[in-house]
C-alpha cells in the first residue's frame, strides 16, 4: 500500500543501511520491545492493538451521535490541543472537499483551545452568534489551560444562546476522574472515553479523532480498517529490512542521525497533507526529543516553499535530510489550456494534466536536492488519499515513531518537558 523509494537517498546511505550492524541491532531490539510491550512507557501502548479491538457497536454509537450533531449544526466546534486536535485536523484536511462551506446537516469544523489568542476567540464567538452549532471538548483532565479557557467561553456562549447545553456538547475525557469528567456527569453531557493506556498524540483512532471525523461525514470504518491492515503488516517480532517500508524507514533515519543529521524535513506536494505533517511533527517531536537526543521534525509545502526555503535547502548547511510524501493519483483531472499568444510561455505544457506537471516538479526537486545539493531524499509513495489509506498512514508513522524512540533509547510515550512552560506561566499568572 505504501512504498519507500530510496532512489534519491544516495549510494553511500543505501550501502550503510546494508552494513550498519550496530544500528540494525538497536532497531531489532526496538522491534522486540514494541512487540513484547516490554520497553519504557509500555503502559501507554494501548494504541498498538486498539484498531483491531474497536467493536462495530462502538463505531455505530459514535456514528449515531455524530449524525445527531450533523443534523443540528452549521458549525461544529472542536476544542482541544496537541494530539487532541492535530490528528482530527490532519484527517479532515486530507479527506474533506476543499472550499466547502458549512450548512445545516453538513457542518464546517472550527478548532478552538489550541492557542490563547483573544482576537481569535472573540471573533469566533461573534461568528457563532448567527450560526447553529455544537461543541466537542477533548481533554483527559479538563484543566489544560488552553482548552479549559476556550470551553468555559464557548459553554457560556452556547448556554446563553440556546438556554441549555442539552444535546449540543459531547465531552471526550477520562473514564473516571478529572474536572471535565465531573462536569460532564453533573451536566449530563454525552461522553466518550480516552483510554488510560493511550497518550494524546497516539489517540486519533480513539473517539478523540473518530467522533469529530464522523461529524464531518468521514468514513471512520474505512479509516480504522486501513489502520488494522497496516498493524497486521508492521507489528512483527523481527524487522524485515529488505521488504518492509517501516523497518527501512526506522533504520534509515537512525543511521542518518548517527551520521550527524539533526533534522528531518518532511515535505508534501499537495496542500491536503499540510496538517498531516503538522500531526507528524508533534508525534515525533514529543516522542523523541528527550535527554538531548532526537531528530528535529520540520515540515514544508512544495512547490510553494521552494520559493522561500528552496535556496537554503539547496545550498545551506547540510544538517538535515528530506522525507517526501508523494501522492500517486488525484481525484480530479485538470489540463493546462493552450493559448494562441503564449504570452506566459506555458504552451510547452499545454494539454498536460496539472498532476503531471507537479510530478515533474517533484522529480526535478528530488534530483536537485539530492544529487546537486547533497541532501539525502527518501520518498513515500502513497497510492491515493482516501480514508483507508489515511488510516494506514497514521498507524504506519505511529508504529515507526515508537520504534525510533526505542532505537534512540528514550521513552517515546511520555513528555516531561512540556510541563516546564506551564509551571512558569502559572507562576506569572499568580496561580496558588
Amino acid at each position: 500500500m505504501i512504498k519507500l523509494d530510496l532512489n534519491y537517498a544516495g549510494d553511500a546511505l543505501v550501502a550503510d543501511m546494508a552494513s550498519s550492524n550496530e544500528v540494525r541491532a538497536d532497531v531489532e531490539r526496538a522491534y522486540t520491545e514494541m512487540y513484547e510491550k516490554s520497553g519504557q512507557g509500555s503502559d501507554f501502548l494501548g494504541w498498538v492493538d486498539l484498531p483491531a479491538e474497536i467493536s462495530a457497536e462502538h463505531l455505530a454509537d459514535i456514528k449515531q451521535t455524530a449524525a445527531d450533531f450533523r443534523a443540528k449544526s452549521e458549525v461544529f466546534v472542536c476544542i482541544g490541543i496537541g494530539g487532541s486536535y492535530l490528528g482530527t485536523r490532519a484527517v479532515e484536511e486530507a479527506l474533506k472537499p476543499m472550499f466547502a462551506s458549512g450548512s445545516l446537516g453538513n457542518p464546517e469544523i472550527i478548532y478552538a483551545g489550541h492557542q490563547l489568542s483573544e482576537d481569535y476567540l472573540s471573533s469566533l464567538l461573534k461568528y457563532l452568534d448567527g450560526k447553529e452549532y455544537t461543541i466537542c471538548v477533548i481533554s483527559k483532565s479538563g484543566t489544560t489551560t488552553e482548552p479549559a479557557i476556550a470551553f468555559r467561553l464557548l459553554r457560556t456562549h452556547l448556554t446563553k444562546k440556546y438556554g441549555t447545553a442539552d444535546g449540543r456538547i459531547v465531552a471526550i475525557t477520562d473514564c473516571k476522574r478529572g474536572a471535565l469528567k465531573n462536569l460532564a456527569t453533573k451536566e449530563g453531557y454525552k461522553t466518550y472515553i480516552i483510554p488510560d493506556n493511550v497518550g494524546g498524540r497516539y489517540s486519533v483512532l480513539t473517539p478523540v479523532g473518530l467522533f469529530p471525523l464522523a461529524v464531518l461525514g468521514i468514513d471512520i470504518e474505512a479509516l480504522v480498517r486501513g489502520a488494522v491492515e497496516m498493524r497486521d503488516s508492521v507489528r512483527v517480532a523481527r524487522p524485515d529490512f529488505e521488504n518492509c517500508a517501516c523497518a527501512k524507514y526506522v533504520l534509515l533515519r537512525n543511521i542518518l542521525y548517527r551520521q550527524g543529521k539533526k533534522m528531518e524535513l518532511m515535505v508534501q506536494y499537495d496542500p491536503r497533507l499540510f496538517y498531516f505533517i503538522e500531526w507528524w511533527k508533534q508525534l515525533y517531536g514529543e516522542s523523541e526529543g528527550k535527554e538531548n537526543k532526537g531528530l528535529f521534525p520540520a515540515g514544508a509545502g512544495f512547490t510553494t516553499d521552494l520559493h522561500s526555503l528552496g535556496q537554503y535547502i539547496q545550498q545551506g548547511e547540510r544538517f538535515f535530510f528530506e522525507t517526501v510524501l508523494s501522492l500517486d493519483s488525484q481525484e480530479h483531472t485538470l489540463e493546462v489550456p493552450f493559448a494562441e499568444d503564449d504570452a506566459d510561455g506555458m504552451n510547452f505544457v499545454a494539454g498536460r494534466r496539472l498532476s503531471y506537471v507537479n510530478s515533474k516538479a517533484e522529480a526535478g526537486t528530488c534530483m536537485a536536492h539530492s544529487i546537486e545539493g547533497g541532501v539525502p531524499v527518501v520518498r513515500f509513495e502513497i497510492p491515493r488519499l482516501d480514508a483507508k489509506t489515511t488510516g494506514a498512514l497514521i498507524y504506519f508513522f505511529e508504529y515507526a515513531c515508537g520504534l525510533s524512540g526505542y532505537t534512540l533509547g528514550v521513552n517515546p510515550f511520555d513528555q516531561p518537558g512540556v510541563e516546564a512552560y506551564k509551571k512558569n506561566m502559572f507562576k506569572l499568572l499568580g496561580k496558588q
